[in-house]
């Protein structure tokens, strides 16, 4: 195919994956027959060491197959969420974090130099920790090369956005189809003050969401300062229970749960603030570190054990993307409730009913490596538990 032909595709997905959250409401409510949700191409390529300049050709080879990334970034500031969920001085199995359950430095810094060469105005990497230490320190104990990231003809800039950090104020975002949880969320302007989004995310399972991809991912741009616990409070390191176990709502001011009566565990809870997450900051671009990773669960503190499934995984849209990398997992994206890796609802079916994204395989274009080739089955199961 040509690559003008590629790129027309790749824009084209791109619009619809933006207008389906348009278009959820008035399906929801009945006015209209579901059309089937949008379907844009995935890549695969295999990349086994984490090399910066191994990296970099694999990830921009990717790019090109799915129609360039030059017209999605020139020119704009971009924002890229990554997942350094945990501690990341914390090693689980003999390795450090980033070769387990963190994105990899030189993932991170592959992705700079793409963008930078793809002509973007501004790169800005956030992440929400749940520690008070200063970011770039934390950044550097993680093993990035804070100097080799901002060596780019273009800004490169870090935030954490657990808290309002260097903002005036939370900025109030509504839910497009109203909310799956809550109606609306107060998030960091960083999130919002950039013209595309990347969710730099790692292959690996969740204990209670079943995969953590570039959706889940989204999880993070919350500010722990408001749903860590039912205060207001910059300081805060706390996790997001209220996400979890409902037990607390927000701060006054903030909006609160849909509905009090709904479960209140977490295999109801995180899926669909899975899906308000990414109603209330789509994603433009996901990119998947699955080079090493674990299965079993998120981070060290639930039973895991080491993965090297040697791939790198991108796409448009999130909900294809996530649905491709969970079948190179070995799963179905497409299982009912409670089978497979889901302990609880499937998020990536939950967002498909949506119309967000497509999670069957079967209507998504994979190019690079087939979801065949590329197969690393993780073999994990969820414990049968009301989590």
């Amino acid at each position: 195919m040509k690559p003008q032909c590629r790129r027309r595709r790749f824009l084209q997905a791109a619009g619809a994956t933006m207008l389906a959250p348009m278009v959820a409401p008035s399906l929801r409510a009945g006015t209209a027959p579901a059309p089937a949700p949008p379907s844009s191409p995935v890549g695969i390529a295999r990349c086994r060491k984490y090399d910066p300049g191994a990296v970099l050709a694999e990830l921009e080879g990717l790019m090109d197959k799915l129609g360039g990334l030059r017209p999605l970034v020139e020119g704009k500031t971009v924002a890229v969420k990554v997942n350094l969920v945990g501690n990341v001085r914390q090693d689980v199995h003999g390795k450090p974090a980033s070769r387990t359950y963190q994105v990899h430095p030189a993932v991170v810094l592959a992705v700079a130099r793409m963008l930078d060469n793809a002509g973007a105005r501004r790169v800005r990497f956030l992440e929400s920790t749940h520690q008070h230490e200063a970011f770039e320190p934390y950044l550097k104990a993680a093993g990035w090369d804070l100097d080799a990231l901002t060596a780019t003809k273009i800004p490169v800039e870090f935030e954490d956005t657990r808290n309002l950090g260097k903002r005036k104020s939370y900025r109030e975002i509504k839910v497009p189809w109203g909310g799956s949880l809550y109606p609306a969320y107060h998030v960091n302007p960083a999130y919002h003050e950039c013209d595309v989004y990347v969710s730099l995310a790692k292959l690996k399972n969740h204990f209670t969401a079943g995969v953590t991809l570039g959706m889940k991912n989204n999880f993070g741009v919350t500010p722990i300062a408001l749903y860590g616990q039912a205060e207001h409070r910059e300081d805060s390191t706390s996790s997001r229970a209220m996400f979890h176990d409902g037990q607390e709502e927000p701060a006054d001011g903030i909006p609160k749960e849909l509905s009090r009566t709904t479960p209140r565990v977490p295999s109801y809870r995180v899926p669909r603030h899975i899906l308000d997450s990414v109603g209330i900051r789509p994603i433009d671009l996901v990119i998947i570190d699955g080079i090493e990773s674990t299965s079993g669960g998120e981070g060290p503190w639930v039973p895991t054990k080491p993965q090297e499934p040697g791939l790198l995984i991108a796409g448009r849209n999130a909900v294809c993307a996530d649905s491709i990398a969970t079948a190179a997992m070995g799963y179905d994206p497409m299982a009912p409730r409670a089978t497979g890796p889901f302990p609880g609802d499937n998020h990536l079916a939950m967002a498909a009913e949506l119309g967000l994204g497509t999670n069957d395989p079967r209507q998504i274009e994979v190019v690079g490596l087939s979801v065949a080739e590329a197969l690393h089955p993780y073999n994990w199961q969820p414990p049968k538990r009301d989590v």
